[in-house]
């Protein structure tokens, strides 16, 4: 199954999820927490990323985020790589640290913010890190502590957090702590580590409800919100799709005729250039491919980039055709 291109606009709420490589651990013991900590600090303030809640594990962590104006895929690079390189150096170690691709979906604020929050900080507890939700409450591997302003990190929004709260600190520190113990009883709650259709409308039931009712509604697996929310962030990614087109004459033609192609085929840019398989997609690429190479004299590594596939992919298509 072919994977989806990031959903990486500035600004959007990101549920990130990174794990170490094989299942294998991210830290061995305090100084690479405080490390890891440290430079998540540092890459949020560099990059104007806003971080509410964060949870850092033996072999995985979760960051609740909003992306700054570079967005999300510069935050995750440079925390990564930096961490990585720093941890390998200081235990005398060679290759990958963490897997590949790290796992982001962004979520709709209104009805997930908090869920998300609570969720990410009651981890430690979950994972048996933490004893208790008043050993919680002093973990130093989990944001809760600060928003409980046991730990001070002031990269750290716990302010946004506890506005949710209330306008005085000290009831809203009360009523987040009652808000925590109430969903620490929940579990590990799978719906908020994915999107798609069944996580974002409350399960199967609902779903088969919703076909009864022969209601449609927008979904993506990269996505936890509403349809109106997922159809706003997909329109959002294909405009960032056409201005991101590049410049060159012939460049700018192959781009118009991909957006008109796949606007008369009802296929979305994303699909075509995030590896759809299906039918429709495969030979609109086709098509596209000799028309970029054969009547716009493109490259066939200019021609892929465009249609979402490698260089070798487009020069056999030409072959195939016995040009």
């Amino acid at each position: 199954m072919p994977r989806g291109a990031r959903l990486d606009s500035p600004g959007t709420l990101h549920h990130v999820m990174v794990r170490g490589i094989e299942g294998n651990s991210i830290v061995a013991d305090d100084e690479d927490r405080m490390y890891f900590v440290s430079r998540m600090g540092k890459v949020a303030a560099a990059t104007g990323t806003s971080i509410y809640a964060w949870a850092l594990l033996t072999n995985h962590a979760h960051i609740l985020l909003k992306s700054g104006a570079s967005g999300l895929s510069t935050f995750m690079r440079k925390l990564l790589t930096g961490y990585a390189t720093g941890y390998n150096l200081r235990h005398k170690r060679h290759g990958h640290l963490f897997q590949n691709r790290y796992k982001s979906i962004v979520c709709e604020e209104e009805p997930y913010f908090l869920r998300l929050v609570s969720y990410i900080h009651l981890n430690p507890l979950r994972a048996g890190l933490a004893e208790s939700l008043e050993d919680l409450e002093r973990y130093p591997s989990s944001g809760h502590a600060v928003v409980m302003n046991r730990i001070r990190h002031k990269w750290q929004d716990r302010n946004y957090v506890l506005g949710y709260f209330g306008k005085r600190e000290s009831s809203a520190l009360q009523a987040y702590r009652e808000f925590v113990a109430e969903e620490s009883g929940r579990g590990r709650q799978p719906e908020l580590t994915g999107g798609g259709l069944i996580r974002s409308i409350g399960g199967w039931s609902e779903v088969k409800s919703l076909r009864k009712r022969q209601e449609k509604q927008f979904s993506d697996e990269r996505i936890l919100g509403s349809g109106e929310f997922v159809k706003e962030i997909l329109d959002d990614v294909e405009e960032s799709v056409k201005e991101r087109l590049p410049a060159t004459a012939a460049a700018m033609e192959a781009g118009e005729r991909l957006v008109s192609a796949c606007e008369e085929a009802g296929i979305s840019v994303l699909a075509l250039q995030g590896g759809s398989r299906k039918r429709e997609c495969t030979e609109l690429r086709k098509r596209l491919a000799l028309e970029y190479v054969l009547e716009l004299g493109m490259t066939y590594a200019g021609s892929a980039r465009l249609l979402g596939i490698s260089a070798v992919a487009v020069n056999q298509i030409v072959k195939r055709c016995g040009l």
